[in-house]
């Protein structure tokens, strides 16, 4: 399969990055995140808002708000590997010792609580698409933006994140795997600006970080190309 898209803005939080010059300064160095870092407040997104938010949905929101904000978009891809796991575990938990459920938590626990809360947030009924697939979220959700160009939405936000992991999942993570909340929001257009192919591959990435800030990383970086790669697929980038 071949991708090709312009880059029109980008927007991205993680512990101890926001703003653009910080990130910029990330992707000249190491591609390492301090999990323990300060994350930065919210400047877009209303707070009683924030508050009902887990913390990647809150990233996201605040990303997706950020690019609203400056330009227009004609359609929103919210991508999540784990979705709203933090409120999930919370209301299984709950369950488990027979007390009564939050409910907040139950309300918000689906998986396009994000792209919901950001279309209420923006007052604006924007279309849009909530996409998990694993490790590979990223890129399959780059799919769905494809297609969503395909069927005539010229400007298509993509908001990739994920929230802290609870503990009681951590063991059946791999080692270094991200546990943080981030949230990367892509605004882009059909083009030939930056195109992909991908290619299957045999083994699974040995990349701590996810899919979305290794891309960004990457892509600020200037890299002329790289690849970004997951369970099944290598996602083979070049930029022009």
């Amino acid at each position: 399969m071949k991708l090709a898209f312009n880059i029109t803005d980008w927007q991205a939080c993680a512990p101890g990055l926001s703003g653009a010059g910080q990130w910029r300064a990330w992707a000249a160095a190491t591609a390492t995140i301090d999990a323990t870092s300060t994350i930065a407040k919210c400047t877009h997104l209303p707070m009683m808002t924030a508050r009902r938010l887990a913390s990647g949905s809150r990233l996201a929101v605040e990303a997706a708000l950020a690019i609203l904000a400056r330009s227009q978009v004609d359609a929103l891809v919210f991508a999540s590997r784990h979705g709203e796991l933090e409120r999930n575990y919370r209301i299984l938990t709950a369950l488990a010792e027979q007390q009564a459920l939050s409910p907040t938590d139950f309300a918000m626990s689906v998986h396009n609580a994000a792209v919901g809360n950001t279309t209420i947030a923006a007052k604006s009924p924007f279309v849009s698409s909530s996409v998990s697939a694993g490790r590979d979220t990223f890129c399959q959700a780059m799919v769905e933006v494809a297609a969503f160009h395909h069927a005539g939405y010229q400007r298509v936000l993509l908001v990739d994140f994920d929230g802290a992991i609870p503990d009681f999942y951590q063991p059946h993570f791999s080692p270094g795997e991200a546990d943080y909340p981030f949230a990367v929001g892509l605004l882009l257009e059909a083009g030939n600006q930056i195109q992909a192919q991908s290619v299957p591959v045999a083994a699974d990435s040995d990349s701590t970080l996810p899919q979305s800030l290794a891309f960004l990383h990457a892509w600020l970086s200037a890299k002329e190309s790289f690849a970004i790669t997951g369970e099944r697929l290598s996602w083979q980038w070049t930029r022009n």
